[in-house]
């Protein structure tokens, strides 16, 4: 754990790649559900496929921060989990249109053989983490057997679709409780700083996604209608609301707060799911509301839509930066008078789409967030260098 200059391995920046196209294969289906006008409906699936990739990507992040050793055998269980992701993005399609998770279950199956394989070897491997690896690898273990099961009960028709949701509620917290159990042995032996590195790593895919969705968003509406003031403002906004996330999420020196708060590693670690979703979620609602924009008088309702989901997922995604970092430092770097402040009027500018459109909206949040990045690196005792 204290291992100095800890960095991501070139490994791990290649099994990211994977990720990268299950969450763009994902964010491009909520980003139709948007445009359908069936966002409330799109919510559910759009979270628990989002849930299947976060776990997936944490739990190796985890595992590979203590016991990366980098040889033979642990590459190509590395590669083998990476076919796994690939499986599972495969099977995003069907999961959030159809509610059929037999893709998704089988990648994570394959995902699941590497990790535990993983945990069974440094069972084997360190004498001190031994109770610790081997309970990981049952807990884990057995709830794949959960899992198997539900896809099993729908696949037969027997589960209903509202017991298929209290199932996955149920498995989904459970796998969250695995971590806790296993550590309660003591704790294994992360580095807080590569912890750190790895999770803005995973926040750089999901904004890059976001780059995507919004590029996705800009071909559609040339192809549809050529350049406008509308759209050349939409697109110039949204890459200003992207940039203003990324300078926000560094602005937090992460590694420091977890090396001296290894004890909150739980709360840091779980509340970026709701985090990246957030992210994940913006992204599709700029596609839609670049798309839209240069017709919006004809599209109303896809505008009203886009507009609350890039403002919700933004209050979401700034009030969360500051609630997770708060409790592991007595000075937070974000005031909470400039953050809540910021989430209060970012959540008011939809209601004005009538009179500024889904220019105006996006615009409007745009300038918010930038504001909030320089009413906080100017502040006195700012550091100014991303940490």
């Amino acid at each position: 754990m204290d291992e100095p200059h800890r960095r991501a391995s070139e490994l791990e920046l290649l099994f990211d790649l994977t990720f990268v196209v299950a969450v763009a294969i994902l964010t491009a289906q909520l980003a139709h559900g948007i445009a359908e006008n069936h966002a409330a409906e799109s919510i559910l699936p759009f979270l628990q496929v989002f849930f299947s990739i976060w776990w997936a990507w944490m739990n190796f992040t985890w595992f590979a921060s203590a016991f990366d050793n980098d040889d033979a055998f642990y590459r190509l269980l590395t590669m083998l989990q990476m076919g796994g992701v690939l499986l599972l993005g495969a099977g995003v399609p069907a999961a959030f249109n159809d509610g059929d998770y037999l893709a998704v279950t089988l990648g994570f199956v394959v995902m699941r053989v590497g990790l535990i394989a993983h945990w069974i070897r440094a069972a084997f491997d360190d004498a001190a983490s031994r109770r610790t690896a081997l309970r990981y690898a049952v807990g884990f273990a057995v709830l794949q057997l959960g899992w198997l099961l539900r896809l099993v009960l729908q696949q037969a028709g027997i589960l209903p679709e509202q017991m298929q949701v209290v199932a996955f509620v149920m498995l989904a917290a459970l796998e969250l409780t695995v971590p806790w159990w296993a550590e309660r042995t003591g704790h294994s032996s992360w580095h807080p700083h590569h912890i750190a590195e790895r999770y803005g790593l995973f926040a750089i895919i999901l904004l890059g996604e976001s780059v995507l969705a919004a590029s996705n968003g800009l071909a559609a509406a040339l192809r549809s209608g050529g350049v406008s003031a509308s759209l050349v403002a939409v697109s110039a906004a949204s890459l200003a609301l992207l940039f203003s996330f990324w300078w926000l999420y560094f602005l937090h020196p992460a590694g420091e707060e977890l090396a001296a708060n290894r004890d909150k590693s739980y709360l840091w670690g779980y509340s970026h799911f709701a985090l990246f979703a957030a992210l994940a979620a913006v992204g599709a609602g700029l596609e839609v509301a670049i798309t839209v924009a240069p017709t919006e008088g004809h599209l109303q309702e896809q505008a009203f839509i886009a507009g609350y989901c890039v403002a919700i997922s933004t209050a979401v995604f700034m009030g969360l930066l500051w609630a997770i970092h708060a409790p592991l430092t007595s000075r937070p770097v974000i005031r909470p008078s400039v953050i809540w402040s910021a989430v209060v009027t970012v959540l008011a500018l939809p209601a004005g789409i009538g009179a500024i459109g889904v220019v105006g909206v996006v615009a409007g949040i745009a300038i918010v967030c930038a504001l909030v990045v320089v009413v906080t690196v100017l502040q006195p005792g700012q550091r100014q260098e991303v940490s």
